[in-house]
């Protein structure tokens, strides 16, 4: 079903080409069956099946030619307007998609099964929805800084709170996911905007490794550089970008035998930096600490890293601050990551540290950072330099067990 609207005289033929015609609602015919060999029969039942676009409709009703001019959305553009200074007119794509996206992330954040933005699966779209949010809040001069999220996010709960018992009941939870991956697509945004700036400072499209690039050294979604690139007309070799991205995810898996060692829960970006980080983390501390802190233990996930290693003592405030420093020069130090395949005995030989040495093949691999600043056994995936890690924060060191502690991080 499709409705004239606009305010000009209603032709006399429908045009799919008049974007003044909207599609308000559908209507599909359920009257024949195709079997896989082709074969089509008539349904024993036939039915109709009818969709209504519930945010058109309301828009007719209401006499409005928007959606985001009905009630439905008219609140909530009209904050996102006061909190940018803004008019709607002129600025509706930014102000659309920072509604549609915040109300879409505040249900799924809040939905029982507990998403969380990452760099796979839902979380994925998740990340995907708020940084669109983020970028466009930019575009439209907003202070990224200040609580705008938490203001167009508190609208939309109170508007729907009575409707959906878990917006009232996870309502701080949304709230913190929100703050959360806005401080930090706000520091991956300004590196990888820079990064592109300079890219495309002669126009010239983005080939598939510089959008790998993006995507690998400065957390830059494929998705936002296509955008990005689009405004400025510039082509993205996107299918390129996958196949290098499905060759680093082969690649991965390779090195680690279709098993990922070291504590890690998957095979992403993020982790991937996170597991290289524990090998300079456990360097510094038998810098700082002692030169025979050895690890203990490892988990890491794409929010953070948890580190176990032999201590006697809870390390002091000076000890934590020496030790994050010295991992931070090295990061900042750009070093190269190399790897070597060698035997079990000429591995010990070399230095390498080999802890659990028993749970490795006959053949290992051998990772070093820099100059021997750290050598160990390992069964990957790492990064091939220091200066793709960011920032590194050590945010809690505690007790594991007995002579046993453990440091918590970050990469930021």
């Amino acid at each position: 079903m499709f409705y004239w609207r606009s305010n000009d005289e209603i032709p006399e033929k429908f045009d799919t080409e008049d974007e003044r015609w909207v599609e308000i609602w559908n209507d599909v015919f359920m009257q024949y069956n195709k079997s896989s060999d082709g074969t089509i029969t008539e349904l024993p039942k036939k039915n109709v099946d009818t969709g209504m676009g519930v945010e058109r409709v309301t828009a007719i009703l209401e006499g409005v030619n928007d959606n985001y001019e009905s009630s439905i959305w008219k609140d909530v553009i009209e904050l996102i307007s006061k909190i940018s200074n803004l008019p709607y007119k002129g600025n509706e794509q930014s102000m659309r998609i920072i509604a549609d996206h915040l109300r879409t992330s505040v249900f799924i954040s809040a939905d029982y099964a507990g998403v969380k933005p990452s760099n796979v699966g839902q979380g994925y779209i998740l990340r995907r929805l708020i940084r669109r949010a983020i970028r466009h809040a930019k575009k439209l001069g907003i202070d990224i800084s200040s609580n705008w999220e938490e203001e167009i996010a508190t609208l939309i709960i109170s508007k729907y709170e009575k409707y959906y018992n878990e917006l009232i009941d996870n309502k701080n939870i949304v709230l913190e996911v929100l703050k959360n991956e806005k401080e930090k697509f706000n520091r991956t945004l300004e590196k990888g905007l820079r990064e592109f700036e300079k890219v495309t400072k002669d126009n010239k499209d983005i080939d598939a490794t510089t959008a790998f690039k993006l995507y690998d050294t400065y957390g830059f979604p494929i998705e936002l550089t296509v955008e990005l690139a689009k405004e400025r007309n510039i082509n993205v070799d996107e299918e390129g970008f996958k196949d290098k991205f499905k060759a680093h995810q082969e690649l991965s898996r390779t090195a680690s035998a279709g098993q990922f060692k070291g504590g890690l829960s998957g095979n992403n970006e993020i982790e991937t930096k996170y597991h290289t980080a524990t090998h300079l983390l456990n360097a510094a501390l038998k810098v700082v600490v002692n030169k025979d802190v050895h690890q203990k233990g490892s988990n890491i996930t794409d929010e953070r890293m948890r580190f176990d290693f032999s201590c006697d003592h809870k390390l002091s405030d000076e000890e934590k601050q020496k030790t994050e420093d010295l991992v931070n020069e090295w990061i900042k130090d750009g070093l190269k990551v190399t790897v070597e395949e060698m035997s079990k005995e000429d591995a010990i030989k070399s230095g390498a540290e080999c802890m659990f040495i028993e749970k490795y093949p006959d053949i290992v691999t051998v990772y070093t950072i820099g100059d021997n600043i750290s050598k160990e056994l390992c069964g990957g995936p790492h990064v091939k330099n220091t200066n793709e890690l960011g920032h590194f924060k050590i945010v809690k060191e505690e007790a594991s067990s007995a002579g046993v502690r453990r440091i918590k991080a970050i990469l930021e």
